[in-house]
């Protein structure tokens, strides 16, 4: 089979991500190993912005320095905000859907091929991590935390937002902070960093806190102001330009000299004016009744780790001596009036020691499908890979903005799948006919491993060529069958689940990511509420009951949507068995249904969030089974027959359904 992934097509300045193994049926190793030789990922962009509770603007292309000389280079994009509105009605609405800043930076960095990799909101506080789609094999390991400082730690108008990951083997921090604002409260501000640092944990071997990183980025309003000058001094260095007069009394400068808690800190010359405070709509500093003193508020900072005399992983060592950063471009944007503050902007190259040189999972397609039984995917797993039967490979369009954005996918269960695995062979899933889509596009294939929740493989572009269907014809209202609700159930979800739970798509499908829904609802537990919990997702730390109650629904009402004992029997298999469906002919027109599907008796607890759930299904849903809630059971539908049966738990677990 041909190969077609990111080592096929060398990009101008940089090498293949990996080298093209033989050809796929032949055994062989496909461990991820360290190449000892220095490998410079070209640059990563760091933005920070306190928005003031405003609304987007429309264009952030200078912001994220796109159709530039430079964007060909940038690999990564971590983007911070704060002051996000978080007021009640605004955070009902960004409960159900994704919030207008998360959908702008999706919309504006999509047609340049980054991927959302990873987001973590904590009320107006908002962290987004994103990556060139080749990129995405190499960011393993991904968890979030959050803190709240606000109110002695039960507010999360200030405290810290964190994302860490895997990149090519060597552990990265982001941290987007909000701390105490005005000039007295330095030493609030230092003892809140303090705080964040020693709260926040994550899991795994290696890299438990996040001083514990080998590279971390600190930024956000750290709102450290100018001490001891007057607001007309402040005022005649800016217009001046003579901005070195006011570093030496600026309490970031002076802290990372006394604080214990910053040394090993590094921060960039101040070369633009203080970001805050401007009067909103205008680039004029504060002209109210308070007059505040313009100051450097926001923030951009990053630290290695020294070197350890430990071996790392693969038993390379890392950190030591080789890894370092260089600070292209520090800057604020001054077109920017939307809020009081001025947004900042960093680009730094980052020099590895040394990479990952393979993927977990190199997949197998060919240049074209022109037509259904060319659907064939052939994908490796590498030596130690965790393979979950809940994985499964994704089709994308090019320019797909996050992981749950497919256009279709398939459950990657081969019956030999645990063979294959053992004696590094290929293992095989088809599209369905249904499943693809008609017409000419780009498309690329993606792993998504259940298990670390990313992406463990993609292939390079290929083209899908597939005749569209005649309107009228047979094909035509089978496919339109397809695209109708089972009503059997609805699904309910507790938030940020594991599962990925990829349903059957529809043509008008949300392109809001598989985020935690109803997030915004729920008092974020903070990391001193945790005691000794180490999981690193807020989100997730609330568990499922284990008495959760088996759904039923009458027996009219199964029959009136034609769900056949021998069906529900035939559902109940093993996770192992075959993904694909087949309509069949039904009282009523056809529909999709199961005819193995391993998600009838699947266990609630162990499945995940479905996409984007529409509002117009929960109040037919429910206007369809007022009897049944009237009997005690919660009423559920599925989305789709690929969509696992779902539960809602009790409010006092402290999920959202």
């Amino acid at each position: 089979c041909p190969r077609r992934s990111p080592a096929t097509t060398s990009r101008p300045g940089r090498a293949p991500p990996w080298p093209a193994p033989p050809h796929c049926p032949r055994p062989c190793p496909a461990t991820p190993v360290l190449t000892c030789s220095s490998f410079v990922l070209p640059s990563i962009t760091v933005v920070t912005w306190n928005v003031g509770t405003a609304m987007p603007p429309n264009d952030v292309t200078s912001l994220l320095h796109l159709n530039t000389g430079e964007t060909n280079d940038v690999d990564m994009i971590a983007i911070g905000l704060q002051e996000v509105n978080s007021k009640i009605n605004k955070r009902l609405k960004d409960a159900l859907f994704t919030d207008q800043w998360s959908e702008l930076f999706m919309d504006v960095l999509s047609p340049f091929h980054f991927i959302l990799v990873s987001t973590v909101r904590m009320q107006g506080v908002i962290l987004l991590v994103f990556a060139k789609y080749y990129h995405l094999p190499f960011l393993q390991d991904i968890q979030t935390d959050c803190t709240r400082t606000g109110l002695g730690g039960y507010w999360g108008n200030k405290g810290g937002v964190s994302i860490r990951l895997s990149i090519f083997g060597h552990m990265v921090c982001f941290l987007n902070c909000h701390l105490p604002a005005h000039l007295e409260k330095a030493e609030q501000r230092k003892e809140d960093f303090a705080t964040i640092l020693h709260m926040q944990q994550f899991e795994g071997p290696v890299a438990n806190g996040i001083l514990d990183h080998d590279l971390v980025f600190w930024f956000g309003d750290l709102n450290f102001r100018i001490e001891s000058l007057d607001i007309c001094f402040v005022k005649y260095a800016i217009e001046s330009n003579v901005l070195s007069q006011l570093w030496e009394k600026d309490q970031l400068n002076i802290a990372k000299s006394t604080w214990p808690v910053l040394r090993g800190f590094q921060e960039g010359p101040l070369n633009f004016p203080p970001t805050f405070k401007f009067d909103v709509g205008t680039n004029k500093y504060d002209s109210s009744a308070k007059k505040r003193k313009p100051a450097w508020t926001d923030r951009i900072l990053w630290k290695i780790k020294p070197p350890s005399k430990g071996l790392g992983v693969g038993g390379h060592r890392p950190s030591q001596g080789v890894l370092s950063v260089s600070q292209l471009c520090y800057c604020s944007h001054m077109e920017y009036t939307v809020s009081d503050h001025k947004p900042v902007a960093a680009i730094f190259a980052v020099q590895f020691s040394s990479k990952v040189d393979k993927p977990l999972v190199e997949i197998y397609v060919a240049d074209e499908w022109s037509r259904p039984e060319q659907a064939v995917v052939r994908y490796k797993m590498a030596v130690g890979f965790h393979r979950s039967s809940w994985d499964w490979i994704g089709l994308y369009r090019v320019g797909f903005r996050h992981p749950k954005d497919y256009v279709s996918y398939v459950w990657a269960r081969s019956d030999d799948g645990e063979r294959c695995l053992e004696k590094q062979l290929c293992a095989q899933v088809m599209f369905s006919e249904e499943a693809l889509p008609k017409g000419n596009g780009e498309y690329i294939l993606g792993y998504y491993s259940n298990t670390s929740s990313s992406i463990a493989g993609v292939t390079e572009p290929f083209q899908i060529s597939l005749p569209r269907s005649e309107e009228g014809s047979s094909s035509t209202d089978s496919s339109g069958s397809s695209s109708e609700e089972d009503d059997s159930t609805l699904v309910l979800l507790a938030p940020k689940s594991r599962s990925p739970s990829p349903g059957k798509m529809k043509r008008h499908r949300s392109r809001s990511p598989s985020l935690a829904k109803f997030q915004g609802l729920i008092p974020r537990p903070s990391s001193r509420d945790r005691g000794t919990s180490r999981s690193p997702s807020p989100q997730s730390r609330c568990s499922l009951p284990r008495n959760i109650p088996t759904i039923h629904l009458p027996q009219e009402e199964l029959g009136h949507h034609g769900v056949k004992g021998k069906e529900l029997g035939q559902a109940a298999e093993s996770p192992e068995d075959s993904p694909f469906y087949q309509p069949v002919q039904e009282q009523g027109g056809p529909r999709r249904v199961s005819a193995d599907s391993p998600l009838a008796r699947a266990d609630p607890r162990n499945l995940g969030l479905l996409p984007a759930l529409r509002l117009d299904m929960i109040d037919q849903a429910l206007g369809r089974r007022q009897e049944s809630v009237g009997q005690g059971y919660y009423a559920c539908r599925r989305r789709s027959p690929t969509s696992p049966p779902g539960c809602s738990t009790s409010p006092k677990e402290g999920c959202s359904p």
